[in-house]
């Protein structure tokens, strides 16, 4: 039995060097695989190391997004708020807008009453200014009455004023007449009483002589004592 399980003493050696063949390859592999590993981990550690660097990279980039974000969200809010004020803003004038289209709808219709009335007026203007013209026409016609009016009124003040002297002259001339002729009278009253004196004294001087020439040169006793102007 022993001699059955013992090996071969010619076949050991070949089979030392069959095994050690194989663990020396073995060894190689794993000495292969051992390196593979290395550079394996040494390129993950690498890749590790750029991970995290990528990581940190990204997580920067992520918190400064995140502030981008808040900011970009402000700036929405802001606009959406601002554009919500617009659009009431907006609303409200259209209100507004609506309420002048009824006020400009009143304006037109007013315009349009206005514009009537305008032409009336314009009508009433012209009768007016044709009425005024004629008013013009008959002031300046009585303007023309009166001065021809004022001129008659001169003419008959000159008239009466020359009437008036007529009458004073006339009047003056009646009266100077009237001395005259009273004058006149009286002078041939006295002149018929000197005829008569002197012929009654021509008929004394026939009768009475020389003596009564004395008398007839006396004034006083040829007109009876009785001087005559």
């Amino acid at each position: 039995m022993g001699g059955h399980n013992r090996p071969n003493s010619s076949k050991f050696p070949l089979i030392i060097n069959h095994q050690t063949t194989i663990l020396e390859d073995r060894i190689a592999i794993q000495r292969r695989e051992i390196q593979t590993l290395l550079r394996d981990n040494q390129h993950l550690a690498t890749n590790h190391l750029a991970l995290k660097q990528d990581l940190s990279f990204i997580q920067d980039e992520i918190r400064r997004l995140k502030a981008a974000a808040a900011n970009v969200k402000a700036e929405r809010d802001d606009q959406v708020r601002e554009v919500y004020e617009r659009s009431l803003k907006l609303d409200s004038e259209v209100r507004s807008i609506d309420a002048l289209r009824g006020e400009l709808a009143q304006v037109r219709a007013d315009v349009e009453k206005l514009s009537v009335h305008r032409q009336e007026l314009a009508t009433d203007l012209r009768v007016i200014s044709s009425d005024v013209a004629k008013a013009k026409m008959e002031k300046e016609q009585i303007i023309e009455v009166k001065n021809e009016i004022k001129i008659m009124q001169m003419e008959i003040q000159s008239g009466r004023a020359a009437i008036e002297y007529e009458k004073k002259l006339y009047a003056s001339n009646l009266e100077h007449g009237q001395k005259m002729e009273q004058n006149m009278v009286a002078i041939a009253r006295e002149i018929e009483n000197l005829h008569v004196e002197l012929a009654n004294a021509g008929k004394r001087a026939s009768t009475e002589g020389p003596g009564y020439a004395g008398s007839y040169n006396n004034p006083e006793l040829l007109h009876g004592g009785n001087g005559v102007p």
